[in-house]
């Protein structure tokens, strides 16, 4: 068991029971976070609600940008590694603002196209 003094500044610690129901099917799950925020039940669900928003809103970006979830990467590190290299990727793109109009989809694809656009993608990350 890991004691709540372990972590400086700790103020919250939360659980979360989520349910799923599939068909006949229900199963539930426990999630646990902790916090430097002394937090009541109502803020503390705000905080997770939009934890998972933005994680789902990358994996949301993975998949169409990269087509993630048909990849067929599963091999000792290199799920963790490719995950690394997206997620750098897709910064990389969202910071890329001289390219009006254009979606994630599109300026990976003018990356791919013209070395000169994928430098100048790859030189704003220093």
């Amino acid at each position: 068991m890991i004691e709540a003094q372990s972590w400086k500044g700790l103020k919250s610690i939360i659980m979360l029971t989520s349910t799923r129901e599939i068909g006949e099917k229900i199963s539930a799950e426990n999630r646990f976070y902790i916090s430097s925020l002394k937090m009541d039940v109502k803020k503390a669900a705000e905080a997770v609600r939009g934890h998972w928003g933005i994680e789902n809103s990358l994996h949301w970006t993975l998949d169409v940008a990269f087509s993630d979830d048909k990849s067929r990467v599963r091999k000792d590190n290199a799920p963790e590694n490719f995950g690394i290299v997206k997620k750098i990727a897709i910064n990389a793109l969202k910071l890329e603002k001289s390219v009006k109009g254009l979606s994630l989809v599109g300026k990976r694809l003018k990356a791919a196209m013209e070395n000169q656009f994928l430098e100048k993608l790859v030189c704003q990350l220093k």
